[in-house]
């Protein structure tokens, strides 16, 4: 059964871990691999270069959104490409355990899991922009 008192917190606990996720990856990209470390290791797996340029973005914007509690169920499932692609394309041939050499597909599995929980459940408390299912909130409240 849902709590309705304390389910908006939950969703909010949840967008913010989503959202620092996000940023703390792009931030690795960014400050660690550096945006050119990345575009080439993005070619070295085959893919266009400039898509790095647009997955740290996406990251950004993803994360800051999910923090600011904006648009959170689209922008959450709007998220779940880069993890799917990140699957295919590094994690799936080390296996299950995220702690394999090389990182399996355990983290990002359950990362996508989270996503798809945060669009079923909403914004929760202190979004700026709950526009998106705001109608139904209000049907469930009354």
């Amino acid at each position: 059964m849902l709590d309705i008192r304390t389910a908006p917190l939950g969703a909010l606990v949840l967008r913010l871990s989503l959202g620092i996720l996000f940023l703390a990856h792009a931030g690795l990209k960014i400050l660690v691999f550096t945006p050119a470390g990345t575009s080439q290791f993005f070619q070295s797996l085959g893919l266009p270069g400039p898509l790095a340029y647009v997955v740290i973005a996406a990251e950004v914007i993803g994360g800051l959104a999910l923090i600011l509690g904006i648009l959170t169920r689209f922008v959450a499932l709007a998220l779940v490409p880069i993890l799917i692609g990140a699957i295919i394309t590094v994690h799936a041939a080390p296996g299950w355990q995220f702690s394999a050499p090389g990182g399996g597909w355990e983290f990002p599995a359950f990362w996508i899991a989270a996503l798809i929980v945060q669009a079923l459940i909403g914004d929760g408390a202190l979004a700026l922009y709950p526009k998106l299912g705001a109608e139904s909130r209000q049907a469930v409240a009354r």
